[in-house]
This record gives C-alpha cells, structure tokens and sequence, in this order.
C-alpha cells in the first residue's frame, strides 16, 4: 500500500531545550512569573481572579512600567497569563474561608503559589513548554474575543450580557485565525524556517479570503481583504508577546480619522503591517494543528520508529528533510547498529505494492548514509529480484570488488522500478525526461524486451514513457510496448 501524504511538508524544529529557553522570555510569560513571584497573601484580587485595581499600579511599577501609559494593562494581562498557567492559585472568594469583602466592598479571594511556578525554573524543558502551550491557549482566545466599545450597550437590565448583540461566533473567530496562522506556518516552511523573511499582511488577509480560482479580485473581495487586514493587525498585536511571530503593526497614519481603512496603493508594503513566525511559533501552531488532528510531521519524528515505518514516512519529504530523517533514524541506532540497520532497511524495501518502488529508492538512498557497515547486508540480497538491482548500484557506487553482473531481466525490473519511483514522487519533470530518454537509449530494443517484465508497473511506467518522451517514434513505440504489458498482465 503506497504511504499517504502528509497534510503539511516536515517542519525543522528548535530543540525543546532552545524552545524552552524563548518560552521564558516571552514578554508575557516573563511578566507574568514576575507577578507571581511577587504577588502574597495581601494581593487582593476580584471575584473573576483578576487582579484589583487598586493593586494594578504596584504590580505595574514591580514590572518596571509605572511610566507606561498603558502600564497597569500590561500589568493586568500578565496578571490573568499567571492565573491561566497556574503560576498562581486564586481561592474562590465564595469560599468560606475566603478574606470576604475588601475595602471597596468588593468580593476579594486570596493568592497563592501555583505549582506550575516552581516548574518554570525547576523544571524540565518540556514542563516549560506545557506551561507555555498553556499560556499560548489564553492569548489565542483573547486575539479571537470581542472587543467592547461600550460595554454598557451590552448590559440586559437583569445584569446579563447580550453576546447577540456583538454580533460575534467565537468558532468562526478562532477558525479564521487559525486559517491565518496555519497559511503563515505553510509560508514559512516554503521559505526554509523561521529566518525566512516576513509576510505582508495584506498578502497574509488575502490567503484566507479570495477565493483559490480567482485571477482578479473583485472591489468586495479586496474590501473584504481590507477588513480581515485590520482584524488580523489587532489579533498579531496579542499574539506578539506570547514570543510566536515578530510583528510590525499597520502604520497608524495610513488610518483616516475617520477609521477608514487604508488605501491599497501605497508603495512601501511594509507599512501595512508585516508578520514572521518565531521558532517557538513553529512549535506552538503545530502543537495546536496536532491537536485538532491535522497530519503536521517534524524532523526526527521517525528517529525511534521501525525501518518500515521511516521508508514509508520519508516517501514524500523533499530531499534534504527525508536525508535528515535519515541521519537521526541511523543516529539513534549508533555505530555499533549500522549492520543491522541495513538489513531492516532493505527488509522494509521489499513488496510489490504502490509505495514499494519509492520504497526502494529511498533505501538505496539512506544506504549511503550507513557506511561500508551495510556491505554484507547488502552483499547478501544480491540474487533477490526485488533488491538485487539496487544492491548491485550501491556496491558499484562504493567502487566494491566481485560485483556480479547483473542478468538481463534484472536490469529492466530496476528501470521499471526506477521510473515507478520517480512518477509517485512527482519529481521535477525534465529530470523525469533524461531518466526516461537515458534508460531507453542505454539498451538496443528496450521496449521490445521491457513488456514483459514482472513488475506491478511495468504497463503504467511504459505508458508515462510514451508520454514523456521527446522523440516521437519512441513514445509511439513505448505506447505499443505498453498495450502489450497490459494483455501480458491481463492473462
């Protein structure tokens, strides 16, 4: 059974040591371990956990921000981070045991050292990270909650607030957002890693909002664009302290007075906002993608899987990431396991289904990384059918003595089953073209031999020959030579 693609090409991640280590130097997270670490049996917080307000200017000059304006919210936000990470524990003030009323008449609870505190420094990297995916939760649902002009209009007479009439769905909301975040990890990746260079928001909008079959955008699609840029400008601008993207807001003098939005003509791209995700980004969107199901493969995902299971995973995965794969999967095993190694990895190369051939190729490939250790391995397939043509290439690769000469019919099942991997790999088509021309002109009478050979694919790869082939006759004869593979096979 061929192997299935993956959703999303193998992302290159940080180690969770490095990752960690950005996790703690998050602005927000920072701020928040801060407060935690300075908050007491005084602190004195409101019935919803936050923090009250007259201790909001204290914690913003404990963070070093009392001459920020907008000190006491950063104050604040950090303050409900350390709540939603459990870098503190707010006792309910309906409890009994809670202080009761404050000063002001308000319900007070009572703060102390959350677990999760300790961990930050004491623990591991991956507790780290946990904390942090925790605190990455909160920010995401705050970029995706309303925002209250007037919080006043919202307020039924009974006290109630009447979300109907924000006119606000919290899943279409986190859903265009995770839309934007996922278009920006898949950009990023095309542009080998984080230290890509970063997006346009206008081109970042458009990703989720005109349609794929769409040449011109139309003046309410592009209007639509607009909009989604000034919800993505104020979404990016609570994201940006959780450490996952570097984010340079629209420039606010593109705004009109009035609020409109700005014009699209300006030249300089930059000032309409311009977005790159971190490497701690990288994790964090694919930990959430991970999450919700979606197939998001990393580097080193295979380094302690079964050889079956690394040939199969690196079917699809462009040439580097697969090489890398490689590398960590031999790596694990040590040099005192490369023997072995070969073996399960030609072991797992064998079969006649739709993914043997790349199967193959990919083993033929990852024997190069193994060294002269995989000689008797591979000396020791030389007279099976399905291995004894790659077997031979190796040893002649590495200049070995006593290669034995191939048999006729076993030079043509390893064309059949060369093409055969590179049309499932979809590789660049001029390569494609030279293979096809080189192997057909490499022997005289190719295709009236070929037909016959004993492969799964021999009828599928002679008719992409004849499609392949830049010489007319020839393609016709790989046509013919493939009418006949087919009755062959059909009896």
């Amino acid at each position: 059974m061929s192997a299935e693609r993956p959703s999303l090409p193998p992302v290159r991640l940080h180690t969770e040591a490095e990752l960690a280590r950005d996790a703690l130097s998050a602005p927000l997270l920072a701020r928040a371990a801060r407060l935690a670490r300075w908050a007491g049996p005084e602190t004195r917080v409101g019935a919803g956990g936050e923090l009250a307000e007259a201790q909001l200017p204290a914690a913003a000059e404990h963070l070093g921000l009392a001459d920020d304006e907008d000190g006491a919210a950063y104050a604040s936000e950090a303050w409900r981070l350390a709540v939603d990470t459990g870098l503190v524990d707010v006792q309910d003030p309906q409890d009994e045991s809670a202080p009761g009323e404050g000063p002001d008449g308000d319900a007070e609870g009572t703060v102390t050292a959350g677990e999760n505190l300790a961990l930050l420094t004491g623990g591991s990297p991956q507790d780290v990270l946990g904390i942090w995916l925790d605190g990455l939760d909160a920010v995401h649902a705050d970029a995706t909650a309303p925002a209250f002009d007037d919080f006043a209009d919202l307020v039924n007479e009974d006290g109630s607030v009447d979300f109907d009439a924000l006119d606000w769905d919290p899943e279409t909301e986190a859903e265009f957002l995770d839309g934007v975040l996922g278009n920006l990890y898949l950009l990023t990746l095309a542009e080998a890693g984080p230290g890509a260079a970063p997006v346009p928001l206008p081109a970042l909008a458009a990703s989720v909002v005109v349609p794929d079959d769409m040449d011109e955008p139309t003046d309410e699609v592009l209007e639509q664009v607009s909009e989604a840029m000034m919800r993505l400008d104020d979404q990016f601008r609570v994201l940006e302290p959780i450490g996952i993207v570097e984010y340079r807001p629209v420039d606010e003098t593109l705004l009109s007075g009035d609020g409109e939005e700005p014009e699209a003509d300006d030249e300089d791209v930059t000032r309409y906002g311009m977005v790159r995700l971190t490497p701690l980004g990288l994790y964090g969107i694919r930990e959430r993608m991970l999450e919700a199901g979606v197939d998001a493969p990393a580097v080193g995902d295979l380094a302690d899987k079964g050889a079956d299971a690394l040939l199969d995973g690196i079917a699809y995965y462009p040439e580097d990431a697969a090489r890398s794969e490689v590398v960590l999967w031999l790596g694990h095993r040590g040099t005192e396991g490369a023997a072995q190694a070969a073996a399960e990895l030609l072991a797992a190369a064998r079969g006649s289904d739709g993914g043997a051939p790349l199967r193959r190729l990919h083993c033929q490939q990852a024997l190069a990384s193994v060294g002269p250790e995989a000689e008797p391995a591979v000396r020791a397939v030389l007279d099976d059918p399905e291995l004894g043509g790659l077997a031979r290439v190796w040893l002649a690769e590495r200049g070995a003595a006593d290669v034995p000469v191939p048999p006729e019919s076993m030079i043509f099942w390893l064309a059949v089953d060369t093409i055969a991997a590179q049309l499932d790999a979809d590789g660049d088509i001029d390569e494609l073209q030279e293979l096809v021309e080189g192997l057909s002109s490499g022997h005289s009478g190719f295709f009236d031999e070929v037909w016959r050979v004993d492969h799964p694919a021999t009828a599928e790869v002679l008719e992409a020959m004849g499609r392949l082939h830049r010489d007319r006759k020839t393609a016709k004869d790989a046509r013919k030579a493939a009418f006949k593979a087919r009755s062959h096979h059909r009896r």
